[in-house]
């Protein structure tokens, strides 16, 4: 199972990113990959699928069964997982204007980093 591929790793990578947010940006990824899969497999938007959608996906899904032992803890935090990067995600599309659904792996990336130089520029000097 490939959670992201080698070129978007590669993306991610070449960020100035802390690894904290190179993380982030990561899941983010493979949660936009797997929300779009449900929306489409459950012809909803990515922003009105639920967490039961998504656990419903995890027991089924066949590549994650095959490399996982998917037990009730592993569903529930791999579920908060992909639920929780949505919140990006939804002010990425946001701030571009486009659909959750349509963003690009760059628009992703763009919203982490700016993100990022935000909470730079914002934190207190000690």
């Amino acid at each position: 199972m490939e959670f992201l591929t080698p070129a978007e790793c590669a993306e991610v990578d070449k960020t100035l990113l802390s690894s904290r947010d190179k993380f982030s940006v990561r899941l983010a990824i493979y949660a936009l990959r797997v929300l779009k899969e449900i929306s489409q497999k459950n012809a909803v938007p990515v922003r009105q699928i639920t967490p039961q959608k998504v656990a419903e996906w995890i027991a089924k899904d066949e590549k994650i069964q095959e490399q996982i032992e998917v037990d009730a803890n592993f569903a529930g935090f791999f579920t908060n997982l992909v639920i929780s990067s949505l919140r990006p995600l939804n002010v990425a599309s946001e701030e571009t204007g486009v659909p959750v659904e349509n963003l690009t792996i760059p628009q992703v990336i763009n919203y982490f980093e700016k993100d990022a130089k935000n909470r730079l520029e914002n934190a207190p000097n000690t």
